[in-house]
């Protein structure tokens, strides 16, 4: 059966999988994919943005497997106006936060400070409080924990109030919209990446 490869923008409260509650919203809602296609890794249901599909076990391997070191970057709207110090930590390796119910230490990252991204309005709204401002960071992880992004910011005391995953390898939403399927090739992932 032929390789396919898939990049999606996933929905504010969407699970990554295809099977769920009677009610809940599922990727098989968007587009009916092949029967061997699965996500690569996952987004929590309440996360947002890019997660790559595909049938083709080396490729997701390639992505998955920490030893590769594929990037993901996401960008992160947390409370409160974030501190060059708390930058500083998220990128320093030095943050230890639970996995599996240990202590994992996280590897060492990159963390911006940046202006508000052009992103499309979530289906539901962030809660806006006037007297507490909010601000935007992009935070370029190398692995993947369960839950990681808004563990690491809780632990510099800036929760997550919105999290979307911008781009994996050289591949970023673009202007892709909520919802929005399209078939990639994986070298736009992964450069040279050979179809074996």
């Amino acid at each position: 059966m032929s390789k396919r490869y898939y990049a999606i923008f996933k929905p504010y409260n969407m699970l990554s999988q295809f099977t769920g509650d009677e009610n809940a919203s599922v990727l098989g809602d968007l587009h009916k994919f092949p029967i061997d296609v699965y996500p690569i890794g996952r987004l929590d249901k309440t996360s947002e943005g890019l997660l790559l599909l595909t049938n083709d076990n080396n490729f997701k391997n390639k992505v998955l497997d920490p030893k590769n070191k594929s990037s993901k970057t996401y960008y992160v709207q947390v409370d409160h106006d974030i501190t060059p110090e708390a930058c500083k930590e998220l990128s320093a390796g030095t943050i230890f936060i639970k996995h599996n119910g240990k202590k994992h230490r996280v590897a060492p990252a990159e963390c911006v400070k940046i202006d508000a991204p052009q992103l499309p309005e979530r289906s539901v709204p962030i809660r806006y409080r006037k007297e507490i401002p909010t601000s935007w960071i992009a935070l370029t992880l190398r692995e993947g924990k369960n839950r990681q992004v808004r563990k690491m910011t809780a632990a510099v005391g800036f929760p997550t109030l919105r999290l979307v995953r911008y781009a994996i390898g050289e591949f970023n939403l673009g202007d892709m919209q909520p919802g929005d399927v399209v078939e990639i090739d994986p070298n736009d992932v992964i450069p040279g990446w050979n179809r074996k």
